[in-house]
C-alpha cells in the first residue's frame, strides 16, 4: 500500500455532529509514529480535540506501535500537538467553549508531500431524531440510486 493512499476516517463523526466549519492541521509525530501511520495502523474512534494555552491537541487518537521500533517506541494513545495558524485556533477556542459544540477529528490522511495531516471540525452533537434523519436520508439515496441503475 503506498503512503498517499492512507485515508483514515472518523465514520461517527458525521453521524453523531453536525459539523459546521473544517480544518486542515498539521500533527506533531515522533519517527516510529509517522511509519506506523504510513502502514496505515491508526484510528480515529473515541478521540476528540481541545484548545490549551493556544494549542491545539488531539487526545486519544491510536497509532500502533511501531514493529520494527526498539526501546524508543511511542505510547499508543499519547496527546499529540496539532499545528495550526493563530487564527485558526481563535476560531477553534471561540467555538469550542460555547455550550454544545466540540472540535472533533474527522479525516487522517498523507498529503503529497508525506506530510500527516488531520481534517478537524467543529460540530453540535445532533439529538437522536436528528440521528434517525441522517439515517432515513442514506437510506432514501440508496433507494434512489437502485431505481436509477435498472
Amino acid at each position: 500500500m503506498n503512503s498517499k493512499d492512507i485515508n483514515i476516517k472518523n465514520r461517527r463523526a458525521t453521524f453523531d455532529y453536525a459539523i459546521s466549519d473544517t480544518f486542515t492541521a498539521g500533527i506533531v509525530l515522533t519517527g516510529t509514529e509517522i511509519k506506523s501511520l504510513r502502514l496505515g495502523k491508526a484510528s480515529l474512534v473515541d478521540t476528540f480535540c481541545y484548545v490549551n494555552n493556544g494549542e491545539v491537541w488531539i487526545k486519544n487518537m491510536y497509532i500502533a506501535e511501531y514493529f520494527y521500533g526498539t526501546y524508543n517506541n511511542h505510547a499508543e494513545r499519547r496527546d499529540r500537538k496539532l499545528l495550526l495558524n493563530k487564527k485558526e485556533i481563535a476560531k477553534l477556542e471561540k467555538n469550542g467553549k460555547e455550550s454544545g459544540f466540540t472540535i472533533v477529528p474527522m479525516r487522517l490522511f498523507i498529503n503529497e508531500r508525506g506530510l500527516a495531516k488531520l481534517v478537524i471540525g467543529i460540530g453540535r452533537g445532533k439529538k437522536e431524531y436528528d440521528k434517525r434523519q441522517s439515517i432515513k436520508e442514506r437510506e432514501d439515496k440508496r433507494n434512489m440510486a437502485r431505481m436509477f441503475e435498472k
